[in-house]
């Protein structure tokens, strides 16, 4: 342990399984939506009101930025930026569950979208407002968990209820 964590081994160990157990469930959530839309949608969409399911396909990243790169270069960075958020989330896990967990769910859309673009070189996307690009459930777990971590980092360092107080407290 070094200087800055403030939970036990054991407490650090068991956060990093959840969410290790957390991205690979939100990714696996957004895997099964994705095949389902890819089997179901084609041609068909399904309204639901203010939302749509509409199976579309995004060569780029967020809002088609990008989509007349090389696959490989959107992937190559796309990969680059999901596994710092891996290396961050499990470094912060002794520190924060709570911003272990919204890492994860980050880890766990990023690695889904990463995946799904390097079958083809495009993202599957599937749900659909009418006002805003077509996105897919990994979208919804990155915007969420970025949304999680930006306002656990204005909270008081001291008011982190869901901490464990140090072995030396």
């Amino acid at each position: 342990m070094t200087a800055t964590d403030t939970r036990t081994p054991r407490a650090a160990a068991r956060t990093r399984a959840a969410a290790t157990a957390l991205a690979v469930a939100a990714a696996g959530v957004d895997l099964g939506a994705k095949a389902w839309a890819n089997a179901t949608l084609p041609g068909d969409p399904v309204s639901l009101g203010l939302l749509e399911l509409r199976l579309a396909f995004n060569p780029g990243v967020a809002f088609s930025l990008g989509d007349t790169l090389p696959a490989w270069m959107v992937i190559a960075f796309t990969g680059a930026i999901t596994a710092a958020i891996g290396v961050f989330a499990w470094r912060t896990a002794p520190r924060s569950r709570a911003a272990a967990w919204a890492l994860a769910v980050i880890l766990g859309g990023a690695a889904t979208n990463l995946a799904d673009r390097a079958a083809d070189g495009q993202v599957t996307d599937y749900l659909h407002t009418g006002w805003w690009p077509t996105f897919n459930l990994a979208d919804v777990f990155i915007v969420c968990g970025g949304l999680a971590v930006v306002a656990l980092s204005w909270r008081n360092p001291h008011d982190q209820a869901d901490e464990t107080p140090s072995a030396t407290a």
